[in-house]
Parts: structure tokens; sequence; C-alpha cells
């Protein structure tokens, strides 16, 4: 008798292992992302439609996305913008951000909610640091000589710093559009804000885009700073804007994020 039954447990065991063989398995490009909701936040002189050629990507992969569309006119109301954003997303949340984005992100990533973040082409800023005083920490980059003030303070770029410095991979059309569209920057209650307390790249996982042909920061400094954060770091042969000249690679690389991926 028990061998009967010893021989009807080993026919179940057998008939689950065969079903499990025979089941085919989710592609990795088929499963659910680990984290579904991303948020895209652009950065000084740009607009949310700087990420217009990444979200199309991202969602077709069933992500939720938002760009952000920031002040521009202080750090404080910038890292407000971010948290409305946060707070209206039902689940984990991956933060994205380019250039000033990245240090936004690292003051509004300490929400709960953020499970990670990813700097491209960013400033990632410790504790009193700002992103003016990041750039002082490297040699000036070929842009600094194509900034304009107003008289109250905010900055823009010129034709020819967004054409050589800024998007230089870019077409005319392209560029032109950026030049037209470009967001006044101030330049002391924004780029020259510090960081509150503990940045999030500090306890959050962290990824990186170092742009290698990068005229607006130096991709030296980029290195530093991922390397201080401990992100996982890849570089393109892109200008600063490397959403804008290399969208399918910046797109994988979020995506790869969202998943926790964290092989260099």
């Amino acid at each position: 008798m028990r061998s009967v039954v010893a021989f009807f447990k080993l026919g179940i065991v057998l008939a689950v292992v065969a079903m499990a063989v025979s089941t085919p398995q989710a592609s990795a490009q088929d499963s659910a992302p680990a984290v579904k909701n991303i948020i895209l936040v652009h950065g000084a002189w740009a607009d949310g439609s700087s990420w217009e050629k990444v979200i199309p990507r991202l969602q077709a992969r069933g992500y939720q996305v938002t760009a952000v569309q920031l002040s521009l006119a202080s750090f404080e109301d910038d890292v407000a913008i971010t948290r409305r954003a946060i707070a209206l997303e039902d689940g984990p949340v991956l933060l994205v951000g380019h250039s000033y984005g990245g240090a936004v992100i690292s003051e509004a990533g300490n929400d709960p909610k953020v499970a990670g973040l990813v700097f491209v082409a960013a400033f990632g800023p410790d504790t009193g640091e700002s992103s003016l005083s990041l750039l002082q920490q490297a040699p000036a980059t070929p842009i600094m000589n194509e900034i304009r003030a107003d008289d109250a303070g905010f900055l823009m770029l010129t034709g020819k710093g967004i054409s050589e410095d800024f998007a230089q991979q870019l077409t005319p059309k392209d560029k032109d559009t950026l030049f037209a569209a470009q967001g006044p920057t101030a330049a002391t209650a924004a780029l020259g804000a510090p960081v509150i307390g503990s940045p999030a790249w500090r306890i959050k996982p962290d990824w990186y885009i170092v742009a290698a042909d990068d005229r607006t920061i130096s991709p030296t400094l980029e290195r530093t700073m991922a390397q201080r954060m401990g992100a996982v770091t890849i570089t393109l042969p892109s200008c600063h804007v490397v959403m804008l000249a290399l969208p399918e690679e910046v797109a994988g690389f979020i995506i790869r994020a969202a998943s926790g991926n964290r092989e260099n």
C-alpha cells in the first residue's frame, strides 16, 4: 500500500515538473514592470517636452509616465511641483532628472513612494550644495560664454549656445525649437539654491547616464557625481540633451532602472 501511495505522489511531482517545463515563460519584455510609475523632471532652459522622444517608448512598454513642468523660478517651488506629482501616483515611483532636474529629484526623492532615481547628465548635489556650486568644482564648459541674464536675474541661452553647446547633435529644426521654447531660469533662486537635508541618492538606488560630449556640464564632473552616489553608470556619446539625441538608449536605461537592475 505504501509503495502505491509513493508511486502516486511521484506521479504528481513529475506532472508538475512537466507542466513547468512545457509552459513558456514570460520574457523580460512581456513581464510587468517592477515599478510602473515614472516621473520625468526636466532641466534648466527646458520644459516637459524635452522628454517627448522618451515618453512614447516608455508608454509602449506599459509604464505610467508623467513629465512635470517646473517653474524654474525657484528650487523650492520645483521640488514642491515634483512632490505633488509623486503624491498623485498610485504606487512606487522612479524619478528621472535631467541636468538641474537632478538637483530637484535629489531633494524630492526622499518621499517614501520613491523607489529609485535616474540621473541623465544631471547634477547630484549633496547637503548644502547647489547646481551652481557643483559647476564651480570643474573647469568651465563652453556654454558659460553663451548665457545671458535679464534684469530680474533669470538666465537664457543664446542661439549659438543651444546650437553648439547644449544640443549640438540635434537637427537644425530641433535646435530652433529648443531656442524658442527655452525656459528662463533663476540664477540664484533655482540654480543657486542648495539641497536641504540629506539627498535622496544617499539612501535610494541610483542610476546615472554620463554624456560623453556634454558641453554644458563637464563629463568629468558627471562621472565624479555618479561615482560619489555609487550609481549604476553608463556613458553615451551624446550632447547635454541626451534624451533628445539618443532617446532609445535613454528609454532603455530607464526601463532597466525600473526593473531594479543594478548590474554595472
